[in-house]
C-alpha cells in the first residue's frame, strides 16, 4: 500500500509542475472575498478533462489546498475572510496586523496550514476506510446536535458580551430562515419577493458582514489600515517556529479536530476552524488574550481548516459522499473522468490513481511553505504600502465580482450591501458579525437534522426520545452542555483565586 512507485508518480517533472501551478491558482483565488475554495475548484476543473485521472486528481487537490490556505490573507490583512473557513483567523490574526505583526502572522498561519495538510493527508493515507464509517454512524439526530454545539463557540466568539453574542446568533439562525424550508418546500419570510426565494447564500453573508464595514471604516478613517513599524522584517521564520513549538500540542489537536469534523460530510473548514479555536481558547492558560492578537489563535484555526481538506476526502473517496463542498466538485470530476469512487476503489484498478493523489497531496503541502511565505510577505507589503484611493476600489471590486459569481445573481450583491450596511451599524452597538455568521451557517444544518430526527422519531412512536438516545447522541449532548458549564465554571474559579490572594495579602499588610 505504501508502496515507493505511488510517490514516483507523484513527483514526475509533469506533476510536479501541476502541483506547483495549482497550490499557486487556489491560493491566489482563495485569497480574494467570495472565490471560495469550491470556486476556486470549479473555474479550474475544465482544465482537468484532458488530463489523465491522477494528474486531474492531484491538481484538484492542490488547488483546494492552496485555497484553503489563501483565504488568511484577506483574513488577516483585512480582516475579511477570503473563504469561509478563514473566519476565524480574523479574530487574532487581524488584531495582529494592526500591532504591526502581520507578516509575523502570516507566516505563523502558512506553517500552521502546512501542518494541519500534512495530519489530514497522513489520515487519508493511513485511516481511510476506518474512519469513513465514523461518518456514517451520523445521522439527522446527530447533526442536530452537532450544530447545537457549536452555537455554544458564541461564548468563544463574543469577546465578554455573551448576550449580544446570542442576540447575534440568533438573528443569524432568522436569516437562515429566509427562503425556501428545506424539507417541506414552503417559502418563508420572503415577504411575497421572488428575491429571497432563494434565501440568502453564506458566502454573500459572509461577504456583507466582514468586507462592507471594513470598507466604510476605511473611507470614514483618515489614518491608514495598517501601519509598518520600523524596517521590513522578512519572513520572521525563527519566531513563528518559536511559537509553533510552544503550541505544539495547539496544533496537534487542532490538526485532529479539523481531520475528524472534515470527515463529517457537509461540515467543513469553517466549522472545523470555530470548533478549533475554541477549543483552543478553552485550553490556554491565559484565554483573556484571544480575539487581542493571540497567537494560538491563528495556529488552531488554520491548521485545522487545512486537515479537512484530507479528513474531507476519506468519505469521498472511500463512501461516494463528500466530506465538504470543495469535495462534491471533485467528485463530479472523477465520474467525468470514469472513476467510481466506493469501498471497492483502494482494491480495485483505482488503487493505483488514489495512492498517487495521496501522495501528491503530501507534496501539495510541502510546495505550500515555500509558495505561501513568498506570497505572504509580498501581499503583507502591498496591502500596507497601498493608499486608501486604490485600495477600497480594488477590495470593493473584489467583493462584488465574487458575490455575483457564487448564482450570477445581482440580488445577492444588493443582499450583500445591504447586509454589510447593517452589519456596520450593528456593530457600533458591539453586535460583532461572527455569531451572526455562526447562525447563518449552522441554521440550515440545525433546521434539517431536527426536521428530518423528528420524522424518523415519529415513525417509531417517540420523536422526543429520539434525540436522547444512542451513545453518540449522549456524548454530543455532554460536550454541549460541558461547553455551556465551562467558561461559567473557569470564572468562577478564577474569581475565588483572586479573592484569596486579595484575602493573602490583606494578612500581610
Amino acid at each position: 500500500m505504501l508502496g515507493m512507485e505511488y510517490v514516483v508518480d507523484a513527483v514526475t517533472p509533469f506533476r510536479l509542475v501541476l502541483s506547483l501551478a495549482g497550490v499557486v491558482a487556489g491560493t491566489v483565488l482563495g485569497a480574494i472575498p467570495g472565490l471560495t475554495a469550491t470556486m476556486a475548484i470549479a473555474v479550474l476543473v475544465p482544465l482537468t478533462f484532458s488530463m489523465d485521472p491522477a494528474s486531474a486528481l492531484l491538481l484538484m487537490g492542490a488547488i483546494y489546498t492552496g485555497a484553503i490556505y489563501g483565504g488568511a490573507y484577506a483574513a488577516i490583512l483585512l480582516n475579511t475572510p477570503g473563504t469561509p473557513s478563514a473566519i476565524a483567523t480574523t479574530f487574532d490574526g487581524f488584531p495582529m496586523a494592526k500591532r504591526g505583526d502581520g507578516d509575523l502572522a502570516v507566516t505563523l498561519a502558512c506553517l500552521a496550514s502546512v501542518v494541519g495538510g500534512l495530519v489530514g493527508a497522513a489520515a487519508l493515507l493511513l485511516l481511510a476506510p476506518p474512519l469513513a464509517h465514523v461518518a456514517l454512524a451520523f445521522g439527522p439526530v446527530q447533526y442536530f446536535w452537532l450544530a447545537i454545539f457549536g452555537l455554544t463557540l458564541i461564548s468563544a466568539i463574543s469577546e465578554g458580551q455573551l448576550i449580544k453574542g446570542l442576540i447575534g446568533a440568533s438573528f443569524g439562525l432568522l436569516l437562515s430562515c429566509i427562503g425556501v424550508a428545506p424539507i417541506s418546500g414552503a417559502p418563508r419570510f420572503t415577504f411575497d419577493s421572488a428575491t429571497l426565494l432563494g434565501g440568502i447564500n453564506v458566502v454573500s453573508g459572509l461577504i456583507g458582514l466582514y468586507c462592507i464595514p471594513v470598507l466604510i471604516d476605511l473611507v470614514a478613517r483618515p489614518e491608514r489600515h495598517l501601519e509598518l513599524t520600523g524596517e521590513s522584517r522578512g519572513f520572521r521564520l525563527r519566531e513563528a517556529f518559536g511559537l509553533c513549538c510552544t503550541g505544539k500540542f495547539n496544533l496537534l489537536r487542532s490538526s485532529v479536530l479539523g481531520t475528524l469534523i472534515g470527515i463529517l460530510p457537509g461540515a467543513g473548514g469553517s466549522i472545523a476552524s470555530l470548533v478549533s479555536y475554541s477549543e483552543a481558547r478553552r485550553a490556554s492558560r491565559h484565554p483573556e488574550r484571544f480575539g487581542k492578537g493571540e497567537p494560538n489563535g491563528i495556529q488552531a484555526t488554520e491548521s485545522a481548516n487545512n486537515a479537512t481538506v484530507g479528513g474531507g476526502m476519506i468519505p469521498t473517496l472511500v463512501l461516494g459522499i463528500p466530506g465538504t463542498p470543495p469535495d462534491a466538485v471533485i467528485l463530479g470530476a472523477l465520474l467525468v473522468q470514469g472513476i467510481h469512487t466506493g469501498p471497492e476503489l483502494f482494491s480495485s484498478g483505482g488503487g493505483s490513481v488514489v495512492y498517487t493523489f495521496i501522495y501528491g497531496l503530501f507534496i501539495a503541502t510541502i510546495l505550500m511553505l515555500p509558495i505561501g511565505l513568498l506570497i505572504g510577505r509580498y501581499a503583507f507589503r502591498s496591502i500596507v504600502t497601498f493608499p486608501k484611493a486604490v485600495l477600497v476600489p480594488i477590495v470593493a471590486f473584489m467583493t462584488i465580482i465574487g458575490t455575483y459569481a457564487i448564482r450570477n445573481s445581482v440580488a445577492d450583491v444588493v443582499i450583500m450591501i445591504g447586509l454589510g450596511i447593517l452589519g456596520w451599524g450593528l456593530d457600533r452597538f458591539g453586535f460583532k458579525p461572527s455569531p451572526i455568521v455562526l447562525g447563518l451557517i449552522l441554521g440550515p444544518i440545525a433546521e434539517q437534522g431536527f426536521v428530518q430526527g423528528w420524522m424518523i422519531g415519529s415513525a417509531t412512536g417517540s420523536p422526543v426520545a429520539a434525540f436522547f438516545t444512542g451513545p453518540l447522541t449522549i456524548g454530543i449532548i455532554v460536550l454541549t452542555l460541558f461547553s455551556l458549564v465551562y467558561p461559567l465554571l473557569i470564572k468562577r474559579l478564577r474569581k475565588t483565586r483572586k479573592g484569596t490572594s486579595d484575602d493573602g495579602n490583606n494578612a500581610i499588610l
